[in-house]
């Protein structure tokens, strides 16, 4: 299962100019094999609310329901893909994605299975005997992936796992993740300041204010997939989420010139 809700939840800060409310009264619902994407001008909360829902960070106030039990410790049922790959250097491909399995304690017998059914799953069988510094970043976060889906989490939480890669092995890699959640159905909420990645990938896309942080607008996203850019129905989805994106970048400017 992976059903995921978000009660009333507040994330504020101590600065120097007083207390910055960086998220307010943030409630979502996302169902079992949902694939939810979250949108919003930088600075707007979003990395910080993936980070409450791995309960890497404790919000101010509000409940975080994983299948209708409250979480407050982080936990394999919450698993964090970041945009960094994050791997160990002195461990090859193989060993990167098997090794939450052994801080499970999976059965021995089993890790070396599942991670190579996953490495086959991102297309890196070939290297599963590589270490990170023979790899290219795209494939850096191919392991990163793989690592991530081994654990067989409820929900996957991934946060701009792409944004530092190049423009051709980005749209490669939204490929592949499309495909693997197609095959996967796995619950995904994925942050992203690109709309064009979001209705690729999203079955709904959430708006995020700006400073402080709330649910402007929520679009459902029923186009067939897969999805083309030049699509009419994403043309039009996309430009009225660019327009709630540039009224927020605007109120952002504005807010600052002011401060």
């Amino acid at each position: 299962m992976g059903t995921l809700t978000l009660k009333n939840i507040k994330k504020s800060f101590k600065s120097k100019n007083g207390v910055l409310l960086a998220l307010d009264d943030i409630n979502i619902e996302i169902s079992e094999g949902e694939f939810v994407c979250i949108l919003g001008p930088s600075g707007c909360g979003k990395s910080t609310l993936l980070n409450i829902i791995a309960s890497l960070e404790k919000a101010s106030s509000g409940k975080v329901f994983l299948n209708d039990k409250e979480v407050k410790l982080p936990g394999p049922d919450r698993v964090v893909m970041f945009q960094e790959a994050a791997l160990f250097p002195w461990l090859d491909v193989i060993s990167n994605v098997s090794f939450g399995l052994k801080m499970a304690k999976v059965p021995k017998k089993e890790i070396k299975e599942i991670a190579l059914r996953y490495l086959e799953m991102v297309n890196l069988t070939n290297f599963q005997n590589s270490y990170v510094h023979e790899l290219s970043g795209g494939m850096k976060q191919r392991v990163a992936l793989a690592r991530a889906l081994a654990m067989d989490s409820d929900v996957l939480l991934m946060d701009e796992p792409f944004a530092a890669l190049d423009t051709l092995t980005k749209s490669v890699l939204l490929t592949e993740l499309e495909r693997i959640w197609l095959e996967t159905k796995k619950t995904i909420l994925f942050v992203t300041h690109n709309v064009s990645e979001a209705l690729m990938l999203a079955d709904r896309i959430i708006v995020l204010s700006a400073n402080p942080g709330k649910i402007k607008k929520e679009f459902k996203i029923s186009i067939e997939r897969p999805r083309e850019n030049d699509n009419q129905e994403v043309l039009e989805i996309s430009k009225e989420i660019m327009n709630e994106l540039e009224m927020e970048d605007n109120h952002a400017s504005q807010t600052e010139f002011n401060a």
